[in-house]
């Protein structure tokens, strides 16, 4: 899930993609696959992402299926640091 050119590569690949052009978009779109149940893995384009990784952890803490895995899009050159110790800390409740 992402831009037009991120999900053109995995739908190349013979995987299914769903274009986006927001992150309020992604977001309604990961909860309507989360509950639909019959998905696995979910790849998030990191330009979609970034605006809505609180919401996700959140996803995350509730339903561990389906995994949501955050990808950077083609030609970005810098890396993405997720803090998983505040990950945690707030799946615990710590």
């Amino acid at each position: 899930m992402g831009k037009r050119a991120f999900v053109s590569g995995f739908m190349l690949a013979g995987a299914e993609g769903i274009v986006v052009e927001s992150p309020d978009e992604a977001l309604s779109v990961i909860e309507r696959l989360v509950e639909a149940g019959d998905v696995g893995l979910i790849l998030v384009s990191t330009d979609v992402s970034e605006r809505i990784r609180p919401q996700l952890f959140s996803i995350k803490a509730k339903k561990p299926v389906p995994l949501i895995y955050e990808v950077p899009p083609p030609g970005e050159k810098r890396e993405v640091k997720i803090e998983y110790r505040s990950m945690l800390r707030e799946l615990l409740g710590i």
